[in-house]
This record gives C-alpha cells, sequence and structure tokens, in this order.
C-alpha cells in the first residue's frame, strides 16, 4: 500500500472523502492508503470463505462482511479493510459504513501483506476488546493460522493444514480446508 498523502484528516472527513472514491483505502492516524489489487487465488478463497459464512450464519445474530466493509479501530484511529470480518455485537447495527466489534477477522496472505497483517495489522486488531479469533490464510499453500484469545488476554496460535478441519470457536464453526481452498490451483515450485 501506498500513502496518498501526509496531510492529516479527521476521521469524518475520512469516511465522506471514502464515499466519492472508486477505489478503497485505508486510514491510519490521518493519513490515506491506497488499497492494491488481489490475485485470482486471493478473490477466490475469500469468497469461497464468504459463501460458507454466510450459509452458516443465516438467521442467526451474528453478520458476515467482506472486504468492501471497513473495520474502525477508534482507539488507535485506524480504519482497516480485511478480507473478511464478523460482528455479534448489536453496536455494530448503529452504523452502516463500518464495524467496531467484529469478534473474528480474517485475512488472505499475500506476498505484499504479509508481514503487515502478522504485524502492525495484528497488533492495532488486538486493542480491539471484542476481536476473539484472528485468521490468517496462505494462499500459496493449504494452510491457515488462528490467534485466538485466551482468557487471561494471551493470543493462542494453532494452525491447520490439507487435510484437517478448520474450527472457529467464535461462531461455533468446524469446516474442512478443501472447502476453503475449493479450486485454488497452488503454484508448484520450480
Amino acid at each position: 500500500m501506498t500513502a496518498l498523502t501526509t496531510n492529516h484528516l479527521s476521521f469524518e472527513d475520512y469516511l465522506q472523502w471514502e464515499e466519492q472514491q472508486e477505489e478503497k483505502h485505508e486510514y491510519v492516524n490521518g493519513t490515506i492508503y491506497a488499497m492494491a489489487g488481489a490475485t485470482e487465488n486471493h478473490v477466490a478463497i475469500t469468497d469461497n470463505f464468504t459463501a460458507i459464512l454466510r450459509s452458516h450464519l443465516r438467521g442467526n445474530h451474528c453478520k458476515a462482511f467482506s472486504s468492501d466493509m471497513r473495520v474502525n479501530i477508534a482507539a488507535k484511529l485506524i480504519y482497516y479493510y480485511p478480507d473478511l470480518h464478523v460482528t455479534c455485537d448489536d453496536r455494530d447495527r448503529l452504523t452502516k459504513s463500518y464495524k467496531s466489534h467484529p469478534c473474528l477477522i480474517i485475512e488472505v496472505l499475500s506476498n505484499s501483506t504479509e508481514a503487515k497483517d502478522r504485524g502492525v495489522k495484528f497488533a492495532n486488531y488486538q486493542t480491539i476488546e471484542s476481536l476473539q479469533e484472528y485468521v490468517l490464510i496462505s494462499q500459496i499453500e493449504p494452510r491457515i493460522e488462528v490467534f485466538r484469545r485466551s482468557d487471561r488476554k494471551f493470543w493462542i496460535l494453532q494452525t491447520y493444514i490439507a487435510g484437517e478441519d478448520l474450527e472457529l470457536q467464535t461462531i461455533n464453526l468446524t469446516i474442512p480446508l478443501s472447502s476453503i481452498y475449493e479450486d485454488i490451483e497452488f503454484e508448484t515450485e520450480v
């Protein structure tokens, strides 16, 4: 991602400006960053997972949102666009252009975003009190990492690989990794 401006914008100015843009932009402490495009595998994984989540949550008070919905981290003055997130908090029904209380955030890793998703983004997401699970999905091999907040506020990592079932405790969902990776062609190393 590339910073578009070093001028500091308020939350309100960013939201108003962003509504007029064709592309998506994240907001971090007054600076606006353009979002990069995604690979075919990235889009397919996100679409597969979106379909699974929507089906699972149908008729439930929880709602799943794709990368077109922002997550607001008010304590850090940040708006991110995660690939997917789920909120079960009634307070999020009051805001239509962003959500502030997700219980689950999912990011599909890419070469250009992996360090940020594992580092600064995860550190910022950890400040969201409602967040219980943070999921990182590889698009180069069938591998999913789930960071879960423990009772003592520590984050515990569980890794899932090909042939295993992914467990999302926050929304009571167990699914085979093959469902998430359906129709994905992994590149073979030369």
